[in-house]
This record gives structure tokens, sequence and C-alpha cells, in this order.
């Protein structure tokens, strides 16, 4: 068994967010654009390996945002693109992101498993309680106007998968939201557990993901207001004998020059952005999601068209280490990163920023 790097709270943790996704976190119309292709995939999955990248982590989506790109309209279902990395890589996690209303426990349970197994223990599990009403509709699907009902039926749906993995008997479930009758879990996972992974903005969200998580996924827009968030976090996490990290994710253009970085971000958002896209994926954070403080939103129209809300990280390699060095030292555990292309820029990136990184020991 492979030790899950995900399991392990040394060093600041990076990873890549969104390639299983047409163009990544950029809502961009330049033609460069990240094309989500397993074998583009599969050509990431082993630099970032190589590289000792800590993980991967896909979003899940059905519909695209529309716009003339229809941002995220092409996405390579999660659990099947964790199971293709898993088996062409040897240490890298790769988590699965998972809707709990569209997915049945009994078989996340048996899915996850098998690509722990695949994987020799590198497995991780992304839990997405619900936010995204159109997603909802095009499944048939109601989407719960409170937050309690979204995460009362999380919880009970991961309390049905830890049951799973952790009796050796068939049994009975007799809940709220689900009624199984002589299920038992076999395979299990090769320690018992995969890490987890949940992005809440809610109260009831935060404290899910404190009761249940071993990281937070949240932005980070303004670092003085992150520090206090993510000191309340953690302390929330003590209070009930747990210790969750907290991840954040963050957007890279890097350059041999300032110059050269800034106008690569000129042209890739003021000359570029898909608009609509943009604007569609605003408004639904606003209508129906906490994932982004509400009161920010407004401000973060240009971050969400440059990579999806996510930190810049803009500039020479120099600055753009500083800027990690910054997440870091503001308390986050990590963060995952995206560009334009990863596969063209992760490149320099690791060359140039990563020997940064570890001389001022945070990797």
């Amino acid at each position: 068994m492979t030790t899950n790097l995900m399991m392990k709270r040394d060093g600041f943790k990076l990873g890549t967010f969104s390639s299983n996704c047409s163009s990544g976190m950029t809502v961009t119309k330049a033609p460069e654009r990240w094309n989500n292709s397993w074998e583009n995939n599969l050509r990431l999955g082993k630099m970032l390996d190589a590289a000792g990248i800590d993980f991967m982590l896909p979003i899940a989506r059905w519909i695209g945002y529309g716009g003339e790109t229809d941002f995220h309209g092409g996405v390579l279902e999660t659990m099947t693109w964790a199971a293709g990395l898993l088996a062409h890589t040897q240490n890298l996690t790769v988590f699965a992101t998972i809707h709990t209303a569209a997915n049945n426990p009994v078989v996340v349970a048996k899915q996850i498993a098998t690509i722990d197994q695949i994987g020799k223990g590198r497995a991780g599990l992304n839990i997405v309680a619900g936010w995204n009403k159109p997603e909802y509709e095009a499944l048939g699907l109601t989407l719960p106007d409170d937050h309690e009902t979204r995460y009362g039926y999380a919880q009970e749906w991961l309390d049905v998968i830890r049951k799973l993995w952790e009796s050796e008997e068939y049994f009975d479930w007799d809940g709220k939201y689900f009624n199984l009758k002589h299920v038992a879990g076999d395979p299990k996972p090769l320690s018992g557990t995969v890490p987890i992974l949940n992005a809440a903005g809610s109260p009831q969200g935060r404290d899910f993901a404190t009761d249940n998580a071993n990281y937070l996924f949240t932005p980070a827009i303004d670092l003085a207001r992150s520090r206090d968030e993510i000191q309340e976090l953690k302390e929330q996490a003590r209070g009930k004998g747990r210790d969750v990290g907290v991840l954040t994710f963050s957007h890279v253009i890097c350059r041999e020059t300032e110059a050269e970085a800034r106008a690569y971000q000129k042209y890739i958002t003021d000359d570029n952005a898909d608009w609509e896209a943009v604007d569609n994926l605003v408004n639904l954070q606003f209508a129906h999601a906490h994932s982004f403080p509400h009161d920010l939103l407004a401000q973060i129209r240009y971050l969400m068209a440059q990579g999806h809300g996510g930190f810049p990280l803009v500039g020479t390699p120099q600055q753009v280490a500083e800027g990690i060095i910054k997440l870091h030292e503001t308390g986050f555990a990590g963060s995952t990163l995206s560009f334009v292309d990863y596969a063209e820029e992760f490149p320099f990136f690791r060359d140039n920023v990563l020997p940064i990184l570890a001389e001022a020991g945070i990797r």
C-alpha cells in the first residue's frame, strides 16, 4: 500500500483543480484554453506525479454555463477519470468529486474502495451536498431550498458509506433518507477510509465539514479575512476533537517577467473573457451557493473570468512563489493550482517555482 499524501500533514499541499473540465478554471475564449481530453489529463497527471505534486481534484459537472464557449460544457466524469489516473501514477492522490443527491451511497462506497485498490491507497472523496439548481433540474432532481436538508441528507449519505467501510457483516439501514436491506461493503479502502474534502460556506455546511472532512475548501479573496476564517474553522473543528486543514484554490499565470505575465492576464481576461458564461456562473453563485462570501461576489467578476474566483498568482516565479508563501502564512494547509493550459504551463512552474518553495521550507 502507498501512503496517501493527503493523509499526511507535512508541508504545504499543492494540487490541480478542474483539469477534467473544458477550459479548466479560465472562462476565456482564447483558442489555447484548456482542452480537457483524456490524453491531456493523463499527460498532466504523469507530470504532476513525477514532480511530487500532492493531488488532483476534479469538478463534477453535468451541464455547462453557456456563453460562446459553453464553459464546463465538456466534463470527464470524475470517478472513472480518477480510476484511470490512479492506474497510471505512483504517488499522487486523486479525488473523485461526487454529488450526494445523484449517487447512491452503496454504489459510491464500492466505487471509491475499488479505485483505492487501483491506486494502492491513493484515492480521495470530494463531497458536494448540492448548490447548482439547473443541474438538479437537468437530472430530474429537486434542490432543497434549505441547507439543513441538503446537509442532513449528505450526513446520512456519508454515514451509510462509513458503515459499509467499517462493518464486516451485512446490515439493514432504516434512516430518514435511506432504507437499505441486507447490504455490505466489500472491498473496502485499503486503510479503511480515504481523505475527505468538502467545500462549504453556509453554517450548516461548515458544521458538516468540521464534523467529517479532512480538508475544508474555501476561497481566498481577502487574506486578512481568510486568516480569521481559518482560525474560526480550526477552533470549531478542535471543539469536536478534530483537526481539519483548510485548502484554497489559486490561478497561476507565471512568466519570466511580470510584464509578460500581466500582458497575458489582459489577453486572457480583458480581451477574451466569455462574459456571458462568467455572468451565468456569478448569478448561480449568488442564487444558490455560499461557497463564496456573498458580500464579495460583486468584486470578483474579473477573478471569475480569470480563474473561477481563485487567488491570483500572476507574475514572475519569485512573485508567484511569494503569493503561495503568503497563503501558507495565512494558515492555509494547501492550495490547488489552475493554468490556462495546465500541461503546457506546469513545467515552467515546476522548474522555477517549486525550488523556491522548497528553499522556503514549505515543500
